[in-house]
């Protein structure tokens, strides 16, 4: 069977050149089958496209019109194909991004337009999801995720290291004390974070790798860490979450971090996560390193904080 598309191109070649001999040689085919495509063709729709003699060959009525219609669907297809490498070689269309929503706000959310300056062709989706999501079913190019990535198939490149902090306000720390040890942590009503096991909202732990665990009380638990931030600046309580949250309320001394006997977990990295491809569309190779370039060496959340 011949490709009927292959088919549809010889028919206008030979429309254009006049005779099939003439289609043959700019087709670099023999006459032959240049004739065996347009048969083809005839015999598909049940009409002749030419009406044929010796010495002319002319376009039937309905062969004008169905080359009226190969010549756009040809002319579309070229276009697509344009358009098509066009985005394998620079970033443009959507990107599909998924990041964290507090470390969206903070850190992704103010480098947007600068990204968009960089890379105008490129329209960005920003969805902002703390559970984890599966990019290959819900259709995300991109995903930031901190934390241990499970085995899967997906790609991922580190991006950056999140430390964790220990910190209260300091009217807090006026009106019940600075604890000095992780057990003195028992004694104060310690905010939880419901969407984390190590650092959640009955217990904490402690040590590089989680050595020490701890029992905690609460009276505030969010599965938000922004929450917790606002509740920690009002006086609530003490504050156990990732310094991304919580670098400027540090810097500016309306957080104050706290030192105990036993330092607080290593962190854990930021990842830019996205599905396996032989190619890697420019827009998310675009797009990872634009965000590594802005968090390398030290990522702005790192940078200068107060000591204990």
């Amino acid at each position: 069977m011949l490709d009927r598309l292959t088919s549809m191109q010889v028919f206008v070649r030979v429309v254009g050149q006049g005779s099939f001999a003439a289609a043959a040689r700019s087709l670099n085919l023999s006459q032959t089958m240049v004739t065996k495509h347009v048969s083809a063709l005839e015999n598909h729709l049940g009409i002749a496209l030419f009406h044929r003699s010796t010495r002319r060959l002319s376009l039937t009525e309905p062969g004008r019109l169905y080359l009226d219609r190969c010549q756009i669907l040809l002319s579309n297809l070229e276009d697509m194909e344009q358009e098509v490498s066009a985005e394998a070689l620079e970033p443009r269309g959507l990107l599909r991004l998924n990041t964290p929503v507090s470390f969206a706000i903070r850190h992704v959310a103010p480098l947007l337009p600068e990204f968009s300056r960089r890379y105008p062709l490129v329209t960005v989706e920003l969805g902002v999801d703390d559970r984890r999501v599966d990019p290959i079913t819900e259709g995300w190019d991109l995903t930031l995720r901190i934390g241990h990535l499970p085995p899967s198939s997906l790609k991922a490149r580190r991006l950056a290291r999140i430390s964790f902090t220990l910190c209260a306000a300091p009217s807090y720390l006026e009106q019940h004390g600075t604890p000095k040890t992780v057990r003195d942590l028992q004694q104060h009503n310690c905010l939880g974070y419901t969407l984390s096991d190590a650092v959640g909202s009955t217990r904490w732990s402690f040590g590089p790798n989680g050595e020490r665990t701890i029992p905690i009380h609460s009276t505030l638990r969010a599965n938000n860490g922004d929450v917790l931030r606002t509740a920690a600046l009002a006086g609530q309580g003490i504050l156990y979450q990732p310094t991304f949250i919580v670098a400027d309320e540090l810097r500016s001394g309306r957080l104050r971090p706290l030192t105990l006997d036993m330092p607080v977990l290593d962190g854990p990295d930021l990842h830019a996560v996205y599905v396996p491809s032989t190619h890697v569309p420019p827009k998310v190779r675009a797009m990872i390193d634009f965000l590594a370039e802005h968090y390398a060496p030290v990522p702005p959340w790192e940078q200068t904080f107060p000591q204990a």
